[in-house]
């Protein structure tokens, strides 16, 4: 068993300041590959019209069966504003406007079925935003209905909704559960009163709390919370307190993300005083100590920015290789075609990513026309298809397995990635990765690092070296 998949049960390794320094650098977070900075505006609806008939015609399909399909819901509306927020939303408090949304949506879905024909069976569906729970209880079980007029939901799949715990009650988690809903995730991000306050986003723990024991009592199958190391105001002892806070409630699952500051392209982080902001070594601190706090109290670390506990599918999913990563985030679910619907959705069908229109207005306006709302995307070519294999190898399973990717692209591995392979030996000397004979496997050191190893196979990436529209890894 590898080092990265036993990580879970052993204590952090030391983190130098010098390899710190060396690989606190900006770099993509790998949900796709090639990743979304990439996406062209040169395609458009009548490209994506194209990936769904060769989905329908078979090209979507392995082995005789089509390729499973999950749903993406983008709900964009909130009522106020948190100032970490990277997030395409639109802040507001006038309800009502979701009711031109629901129809914009219900059109886009109808293009769909036209295309795909009704019934296509899914197994995944996730609302997100934005704030899903925006909607009220009759709105969303409205477009649940529509959904699964359009779609065949299977029995067992995963169900999930982004909650914003300032916005729903136990009524509430009790009307979500019976609509079908069977997983939750919470945005905590953090329980420290000083930070909720210094990022707009104050829900006190006890708030939280009693949400918890009452999606509990509603028998969700799996609980997830996020949370936020790196934002204004935070220390290594405040953080030690939200950590211990979050695992006394022992959600099934943790998304633990890095704050990126970029107040140049998000306008809602200019109102963070930057000097609030823990230092770098503080911030490594804090992941560190996630990773041996959540390790200690029944948690498995995933990778990069999720923790399951062990019982998890996740963590299930994690030891027995079968771990997945799409643009929600890691998964359990093998590579699917994933559907993207409302402001900003991002899909992916066969070879192809597609993104919505970024604005109302232009969503609106397509969709008004009968026409997809897809202003840029991306058709895969067969170097990004190899690439994207390896990355992800990576990302979820810590080791690329040379013969495995030669027998799937029909190509000699160390040939194609005679330069990648010279540029990973700084990180060998440094004890993140080991290249054996048969593979290229992560250290639990470098599982730490993982977006950087990555980036290594990254054409696009090591072709112009653009990093600085990227987040730091650290």
């Amino acid at each position: 068993m590898s080092e990265s998949v036993l990580l879970s049960n052993h204590a952090a390794p030391v983190i130098s300041g010098e390899i710190l320094t060396r690989l606190d650098v900006a770099g993509p977070r790998y949900t796709s590959y090639p990743t979304a900075d990439r996406f062209v505006e040169a395609y458009g609806p009548a490209q994506y019209l194209q990936a769904l008939q060769q989905r329908v015609e078979g090209g979507g399909a392995v082995g005789g069966a089509a390729t499973p399909l999950s749903i993406y819901v983008h709900i964009p509306f909130c009522e106020s504003v948190c100032y970490y927020c990277a997030c395409n939303k639109v802040i507001t408090k006038h309800h009502e406007r979701s009711a031109e949304y629901l129809e914009a949506l219900r059109t886009e879905i109808d293009l769909t079925v036209e295309q795909l024909g009704r019934g296509q069976a899914v197994s995944q569906l996730h609302f997100g935003g934005g704030s899903p729970t925006f909607l009220t209880d009759d709105e969303l079980e409205g477009l649940l209905t529509t959904l699964q007029s359009a779609f065949r939901f299977v029995p067992g799949g995963e169900y999930s909704i982004e909650i914003d715990p300032r916005t729903i009650d136990a009524g509430r988690l009790k009307r979500l559960a019976a609509m079908g809903f069977n997983r939750l995730s919470f945005g905590v991000q953090d329980f420290d009163p000083h930070v909720q306050q210094a990022v707009h986003r104050v829900q006190p723990f006890e708030q939280v709390a009693e949400l918890m024991q009452a999606a509990r009592a509603e028998g969700f199958e799996s609980i997830n919370m996020d949370l936020i190391y790196g934002l204004p105001k935070q220390s290594l002892e405040s953080f030690q307190r939200t950590l211990s806070q979050v695992s006394s409630l022992k959600p099934d699952r943790v998304a633990l993300y890095a704050y990126a500051h970029l107040p140049q392209r998000f306008k809602p982080q200019r109102r963070i005083d930057a000097s609030a902001l823990p230092k770098a070594e503080d911030k490594i601190g804090m992941l560190s100590m996630a990773i041996n706090h959540f390790g200690a109290t029944g948690y498995d670390y995933i990778g990069m920015d999720h923790f399951a506990l062990h019982h998890d599918s996740l963590a299930v999913a994690r030891r027995q290789g079968r771990l997945h990563r799409n643009f929600q985030g890691y998964s359990t679910h093998p590579d699917s075609d994933l559907i993207g619907l409302g402001v900003s959705a991002i899909g992916r069908v066969g070879a192809h990513y597609s993104q919505n229109a970024k604005t109302l207005d232009d969503y609106y306006d397509s969709l008004r026309r009968r026409e997809f709302p897809i202003v840029r995307g991306l058709m895969l070519s067969r170097d990004d298809l190899v690439r994207r294999a390896v990355i992800m190898a990576v990302m979820c399973q810590g080791r690329v397995d040379i013969e495995s990717i030669e027998l799937a692209y029909l190509i000699d591995f160390r040939q194609y990635f005679a330069t990648e392979l010279r540029q990973l030996e700084p990180l060998v000397e440094s004890g993140l990765v080991q290249l054996e004979s048969d593979g290229v496997r992560v250290t639990a050191l470098g599982w730490y690092f993982v977006r950087a190893i990555a980036m290594v196979f990254d054409r696009h990436l090591q072709a112009d070296k653009k990093v600085e529209r990227f987040s730091r890894i650290i």
